[in-house]
């Protein structure tokens, strides 16, 4: 169950709004908690699937061992220079890795969508290539705010 944004809900983004804005944008910054309770944050390439934001990370990056041991995260997604043209999506919830680590491409149907809409976002391509190095992160948010500065107009 995702959690209700509260307040600003006249800067909130509609659903709509919110997925064609997570399938446009190209990188996003992971928060993660290290063992000692400080956190890491790092940029990554995702996909959007309606659903669940898909993370394709290093496994063998600090990210990738801060999640074995503790997987919660917080994910943004923003852009925007001035002030009345903010806009961006929280996410937050746990990390579930999904298909071998790292990829060697072994038949995962989980990994059918996410790697469909990866490929063509990232590489102009049908055919995810595998490097031997990146797995898969899914996080499927517990909490998700939204928002869009433009919507204040002139106020």
């Amino acid at each position: 169950m995702v959690a209700t944004q509260r307040r600003g809900r006249r800067i909130m983004m509609t659903e709509t709004e919110r997925d064609t804005y997570l399938a446009d944008q190209r990188t996003c910054r992971v928060a993660t908690v290290s063992a000692d309770g400080r956190p890491h944050i790092g940029a990554l390439w995702f996909v959007w699937d309606g659903g669940s934001l898909w993370l394709y990370s290093i496994t063998r990056s600090r990210r990738w061992a801060q999640l074995t041991r503790d997987p919660r995260l917080a994910v943004v997604v923003d852009d925007g220079v001035e002030y009345g043209d903010l806009r961006g999506v929280e996410l937050s919830g746990d990390a579930v890795f999904v298909g071998e680590a790292p990829r060697t491409g072994e038949p995962c149907p989980e990994l059918d969508v996410p790697e469909a809409l990866f490929t063509r976002k990232y590489f102009g391509m049908e055919v995810m290539p595998q490097d031997g190095r990146h797995a898969w992160l899914r996080l499927t948010p517990d909490a998700i705010a939204s928002w869009d500065f433009r919507k204040l107009g002139d106020a």
